[in-house]
């Protein structure tokens, strides 16, 4: 799909030649400081050169004092603890950290994940009477807990105490625990909020370690696992997020942990430097898988693993899990094109709502994330499960799903979510009426721009600036990821040195020039439909949208741009027909 092209316009355009001079970098390096809100030398120096020593006093956050006591009390008593987390990512990676450093204390500490779907997201009851049949006198929650308040008062009545850690935004009424810690909720002065679950976490740790007279080197270790959690939580990298994800990188590269090491080996995700897309896309989604297919507790057993030998037992498990996973997700992908271009379906102009009573509720958000960017509409995947209709919502950008869900709420069971996903569940006689409310709803709000997808450009860019000068000054803008994405250049004019070739499975490849400068490999996934056009385009009538990263082949090393977006005589590669057809479910 072919993108209209936004330029990201900086905050403090005035801003750009004070930097560029005073930190001596060209114009272009100088813009992309000022898009991310640098303005000064010094705000520079912070970017560039972020350390653990700027991390925020864990004891600015509400509730932290008395948890960090409460928790630091539990260690010298050695007390049973039950650490009780989510099924995703961030709560799989936060469940193994606090885990490990109760544990590393000697304690004897169990996890609760509560499965998803016989049991859902948070904490219930379940998980508060296993802690009872064990005798664990508290429980430690990690990414849940901030709307539980029913189940605090029913694991009180058990005689079960709870410190909880999350940064989901906090409902009307805050749970009566020991201690609640989350940036989010009201009244909290901690400086930044976009902590994961995992950084909540391990902001408890800082706190507890100093409450026990140590050192805060001694939480630095669980820093890799916080890193994962991060990227793949998609919370923004910056602030502190920057410090904790670059140093946690750092650790996953130079000595990774038992289970990370054995997951890295087993898909054989090998290089030079991890990266935080390697994470996004090869390590997150084989964490995830566990918990998408239905118990997560082997993912925290991975990440807990103490032996190559059980580390490595536990990767192939988790690798099969993927690939069912895998398997699964594609199958539903197959079977929700078919109903798009089924006969049997109209033309639905501005969202998807697609069910079939036989698909996974651990990959219907998977598919529907695709089908957004295929189609740039919202969409709904629904399956059937003990009578009811469930399912996963995603959305594009500037259509708030949430809300759009929150009109439909008198024939809504439940849902829950954020401005772009969002869950849902539909007693069957209601789906009719759901179907055609959402569709007047999208209808109403959106337009034929908004089904036109933007791509976000940093700046425009000759090739002869791509230097490897330019190139270190750029790498050290990493780790990249939300509120601090990979720079995106456009050039314009540029000549192709090589007919475009179709490499791989519709990867475009090609050889490029510009004016005079040395002539760059380019390749673009997934973008086959470009090669015709650009056969038959004019010489300089291409412009091109690219990151720009390296690539190792036959042990050779050099830059080569990663297509984005391909305009011909300064218009947009027309769309595929397919990709203009919506449809509604049933």
């Amino acid at each position: 799909m072919s993108f209209r092209w936004n330029y990201i316009q900086p905050e403090h355009e005035e801003a750009i030649s004070r930097l560029q001079k005073e930190l001596g970098v060209p114009e272009s390096i100088a813009r992309l400081l000022s898009i991310r809100g640098i303005k000064t030398f010094e705000d520079a120096r912070q970017f560039f050169r972020p350390d653990l020593e700027s991390l925020h006093d864990p004891f600015l956050m509400k509730g932290m004092e008395t948890g960090a006591e409460r928790l630091a009390a539990a260690i010298r008593n050695s007390e049973k603890v039950v650490v009780y987390g989510d099924y995703d990512v961030d709560g799989t990676t936060a469940t193994a950290i606090m885990h490990t450093f109760l544990k590393n204390f000697g304690l004897d500490v169990h996890f609760y994940i509560p499965h998803r779907f016989k049991e859902g997201y948070g904490i219930g009851r379940d998980g508060i009477d296993y802690a009872e049949s064990i005798g664990a006198g508290l429980i430690v929650s990690v990414d849940c807990g901030i709307t539980a308040v029913e189940e605090t008062e029913y694991a009180r009545s058990k005689g079960i105490e709870l410190i909880i850690c999350d940064h989901h935004n906090a409902g009307d009424k805050i749970p009566d625990a020991v201690a609640v810690l989350d940036p989010k909720q009201p009244g909290c002065p901690y400086p930044f909020k976009g902590l994961s679950g995992a950084g909540v976490g391990f902001k408890l740790i800082q706190a507890t370690l100093v409450k026990l007279g140590l050192p805060p080197n001694v939480a630095h270790p669980y820093l890799d696992l916080v890193a994962i959690s991060i990227a793949s939580d998609i919370v923004p990298i910056v602030d502190e997020n920057r410090i904790l994800m670059r140093e946690g990188l750092d650790r996953i590269n130079k000595n990774p942990r038992a289970g990370i090491k054995a997951l890295l080996d087993r898909i054989q995700l090998r290089g030079p430097e991890l990266t935080t897309s390697h994470i996004v896309f090869s390590l997150g989604p084989r964490i995830n898988a566990a918990g998408r297919m239905g118990d997560a507790a082997v993912a925290v057993a991975l990440l807990i693993s103490e032996t190559p030998e059980e580390a490595g037992e536990l990767a192939s498990r988790l690798e099969k899990i993927n690939l069912q996973r895998r398997s699964t997700d594609t199958r539903t992908m197959d079977e929700a094109l078919k109903q798009i271009d089924g006969d049997s379906y109209g033309d639905a102009g501005s969202c998807l709502v697609l069910h079939d009573p036989d698909w996974h509720l651990g990959v219907i958000g998977i598919v529907a994330s695709r089908l957004v960017d295929i189609y740039c509409r919202p969409t709904i995947m629904l399956s059937t499960v003990d009578g009811q209709i469930k399912g996963s919502a995603r959305s594009i950008n500037g259509f708030n799903i949430y809300d759009a869900l929150k009109k439909c709420d008198d024939l809504l069971v439940q849902f829950g979510g954020h401005k772009y996903a969002a869950g849902l569940t539909i007693e069957e006689d209601q789906l009719e009426e759901f179907i055609k409310r959402f569709h007047d709803i999208t209808g109403e709000m959106l337009s034929e721009q908004d089904f036109n997808p933007e791509l976000l450009i940093d700046t425009e860019l000759s090739l002869n600036e791509i230097t490897q000068r330019f190139w270190k000054l750029l790498k050290q803008f990493e780790p990249f990821g939300p509120n601090n994405l990979k720079p995106i250049f456009v050039s314009r004019d540029v000549n192709l040195n090589t007919r475009p070739m179709i490499v791989g499975q519709g990867h475009l490849k090609m050889r490029i020039s510009q004016s005079g400068a040395p002539a760059f490999e380019a390749i673009g996934f997934n973008m086959e439909k470009y090669a015709e056009p650009l056969r038959n385009a004019g010489s300089g009538s291409v412009d091109i949208a690219y990151t720009i990263e390296e690539n190792t082949w036959n042990n050779k090393t050099s830059l080569q741009l990663r297509l984005k977006d391909i305009h011909i005589g300064g218009e947009q590669v027309p769309a595929a027909e397919k990709n203009n057809k919506q449809v509604l479910s049933k």
